[in-house]
């Protein structure tokens, strides 16, 4: 399956039989799978051949996130935005083979509305299925085989069930190291005032607060009221806080902010978040860098021990991810091990046509 030029066999004019629709003979034929994790929707392009020529000639996946943004992105608005996705669409391009995979099944370029993301953990699990089910990994093993991904944050491995024929539920990766980057940060945000919040790196960076500090409830008020209150979390910290990744400045921005129901302490029952991140998208999941940014933030402040299973539900769709922390190393962070389950939803083919003003996308908010 690639993302390629070219046409049907009359070349996109009439014609009995035809497999695809009329479209430009040089255009994209654009070929997707199509999951959920979690209700969070996952656009698999399983080939994208300009990514795998760069990656081929060596650019490393950070850089091939520079690259593909730089002279491909509109591949990811025509996949991204309506008229064939939506404000809440997310994607993921697979790369295999080059310095960007190298030592992993495969590499990912994650995609969502507002642009490019460093890492997605709905997608990991989804993935972890995907390459299974599509023979990315030459030998899988019955009963879960170990799928090591590259992402633009660095290597993580989902572990999938494997029946012998097709992949299952529920899928658990391994992050990369995940840490407290700032806690109890007082924040000045217009139109609320001073709040504090804290900021965790799962593979992303997020800022952490409860909705009652912007007198919201997580569970019961319009979700309007919550983007926009988070929303408004993100520009304030932005602002106000500079962030560090001890590896790359690439990796160095704020993805979003996550509104909690205020529990962070140990409890065996859920607690609730929902996530608001890139241009005000909310995730449909618990978010897999969130949970794994949350737990690294609980452990920290000493309000979860290493081993000891949380469970996130999605204010969003209810969904549940489960969350666990184990040391890394001597270092001051922690492998957070987050679970979740991912469905297959179908597949599609897309195209286009040069004289349609509209091809590449556009959003409506």
């Amino acid at each position: 399956m690639a993302a390629r030029g070219g046409g049907d066999s009359d070349g996109g004019g009439g014609g009995a039989g035809r497999a695809l629709p009329p479209h430009s003979p040089s255009g994209a034929v654009l070929q997707t799978v199509e999951m959920h994790t979690g209700g969070e929707p996952l656009r698999i392009i399983p080939r994208l051949e300009a990514a795998e020529r760069a990656a081929a000639a060596g650019l490393s996946l950070l850089s091939l996130r520079r690259e593909v943004a730089a002279r491909h992105d509109h591949v990811r608005r025509a996949l991204m935005h309506e008229p064939r996705g939506h404000a809440g669409m997310y994607g993921a391009v697979v790369v295999r083979g080059g310095a960007a995979a190298e030592g992993a099944h495969l590499a990912a370029l994650f995609l969502h509305c507002a642009g490019y993301s460093a890492m997605c953990g709905h997608a990991v699990m989804a993935l972890g299925r995907f390459a299974l089910d599509y023979g990315l990994v030459p030998a899988p093993t019955c009963p879960e085989t170990a799928v090591r991904l590259r992402c633009p944050c660095g290597p993580v491995t989902a572990f999938v069930p494997w029946d012998g024929h097709r992949s299952g539920n529920p899928v658990r990766f391994h992050s990369v190291p995940a840490f407290a980057a700032a806690t109890d940060l007082a924040i000045d945000v217009p139109g609320h005032g001073k709040v504090v919040v804290d900021i965790g790196y799962g593979g992303t960076f997020y800022a952490f607060l409860s909705a009652e500090q912007l007198g919201l409830d997580v569970c019961s008020s319009k979700t309007r009221d919550l983007v926009s209150a988070a929303s408004a979390v993100t520009e304030a910290v932005k602002k106000q806080f500079k962030l560090h990744h001890p590896e790359s400045e690439d990796l160095a921005f704020l993805y979003g902010t996550i509104l909690t129901d205020g529990k962070d302490a140990f409890s065996e029952e859920p607690t609730t978040n929902i996530c608001v991140f890139a241009d005000e998208q909310v995730d449909r999941s618990p978010t897999g860098s969130g949970v794994t940014a949350r737990i690294a933030l609980q452990y920290h402040k000493g309000l979860i021990q290493l081993e000891q299973s949380r469970t996130f539900q999605s204010s969003a769709t209810g969904s549940l991810f489960t969350g666990k922390a184990t040391k890394f190393g001597n270092y001051n962070a922690v492998i957070v091990e987050v679970s979740g389950e991912a469905f297959y939803t179908g597949t599609a083919t897309f195209t286009v046509e040069e004289e349609d003003p509209l091809k590449h996308g556009f959003c409506l908010k």
